[in-house]
């Protein structure tokens, strides 16, 4: 019979490495670790690290005055509250304020309330910063949305002028919407004064104002089953309210669809308002800011970022990225460039990004419902 102190090493010095070399013996298989970016490239000067991980099916964003970053989810059901206790750029908690909803992509904020989209409504909570731990029960703002998920998950995001503006995406990929469907609503934040701001859009998940004009921008993704190269996605230019983006008659620089051909015989496709920029076939444009921090070079101030979702129907997949458009001194887009990738290696996806939030101290937060991760990129010369 072996004696204790045999016994001990026997157990320290061959049975432990033993299951360690078996539990071990596929970890070349095991998935990179998340927080090595050494894979994303950037421009010279900006880094990429992490601000939050863990954060399920993480999308839209927006940020209380407080701080406080609420996020959104889609198939999670569910939003959260994430907190910067030591204000060091790294989240310290992780909150669920609100959990079985239906696909809550959407988030805003205003005096206090988070609005909160999901498929048929507007909801608020109120008073939330102050109530993480014991959310209100959410007021309805509005609730007579179509009920169709397909496109359905939504965006909103408060205007300069202080409504709500909402886009309800076509239940389709390609068919005539009735006229609750394929456009860009707006409202009071008190659920009143529902308009429709603009039609013809397939589905958008991400619009900004340009800070100078204060006019209206947003992506817009194409139909697909046109093959992999058609049609573009879009980024959009809506200075005033009433136009129309041609969906679905046209895409791109108003090419009629092959199912509406014949209707397009009698259309005056001239009326439809073309993209200012055509984005990638299939990249999946959602969230979109224009860049207002002071962190990053002066080329950037003004300037459009897109995250790019990643396409689901191509031979070869594209997207996975955030890609940069730059404007000149007459708000016209004069180049679309990557701006950081690397979260598509091949045909294997390593991330998803989805939404942007630029920060108070210049540096953007990206969303990532692949990864459940939420990334920062900051600048330093």
């Amino acid at each position: 019979m072996f004696r204790t102190s045999t016994r001990k090493n026997l157990l320290t010095d061959f049975i432990i490495p033993a299951l360690l070399l078996v539990l071990c013996f596929n970890c070349n298989n095991i998935p990179q670790d998340k927080t090595d970016y050494s894979a994303i490239s950037l421009p010279h000067g900006f880094k990429i690290d992490t601000y939050a991980e863990n954060v399920v099916g993480a999308r839209s964003m927006v940020l209380s005055p407080n701080g406080i970053l609420y996020v959104g989810t889609r198939d999670a059901g569910k939003v959260y509250a994430i907190l910067d206790t030591n204000h060091d750029y790294k989240a310290d908690e992780i909150i669920t304020i609100a959990s079985g909803l239906d696909m809550p992509n959407g988030v805003a904020y205003k005096d206090g309330a988070l609005y909160v989209a999901e498929i048929n409504r507007i909801i608020k909570f109120d008073n939330i910063d102050s109530n993480l731990n014991h959310p209100p029960k959410p007021v309805i703002v509005y609730n007579n949305y179509p009920t169709e998920h397909a496109h359905g998950w939504k965006f909103i995001r408060l205007s300069p002028d202080g409504k709500l503006y909402i886009p309800v995406g076509a239940p389709c990929n390609i068919c005539m919407p009735d006229n609750r469907h394929g456009c860009i609503t707006r409202m009071n934040t008190d659920g009143s004064e529902y308009e429709v701001f603009a039609t013809g859009v397939r589905n958008s998940v991400g619009f900004d104002w340009d800070p100078i004009t204060k006019e209206l921008w947003f992506t817009d993704n194409g139909r697909d089953m046109l093959g992999d190269d058609l049609p573009p996605d879009e980024l959009n230019h809506a200075p005033q309210q009433g136009m129309n983006f041609g969906f679905p008659y046209v895409y791109g620089d108003n090419i009629p669809n092959p199912e509406f051909a014949d209707q397009d015989k009698n259309l005056d496709i001239s009326k439809f308002t073309k993209p200012a920029q055509d984005l990638g076939p299939h990249v999946a444009s959602l969230g979109m800011r224009f860049y207002t921090g002071n962190m990053f070079p002066p080329e950037y101030k003004n300037q459009i970022f897109i995250a790019e979702h990643g396409s689901w129907n191509r031979s070869k997949k594209i997207g996975y990225r955030l890609t940069l458009v730059k404007l000149d001194s007459t708000r016209k887009p004069i180049s679309y460039q990557p701006f950081a990738y690397g979260w598509l290696k091949g045909e294997q996806t390593t991330g998803r990004p989805v939404d942007i939030q630029i920060m108070p101290d210049g540096s953007i937060l990206v969303s990532d419902d692949y990864a459940n991760m939420i990334y920062r990129i900051s600048y330093s010369k």
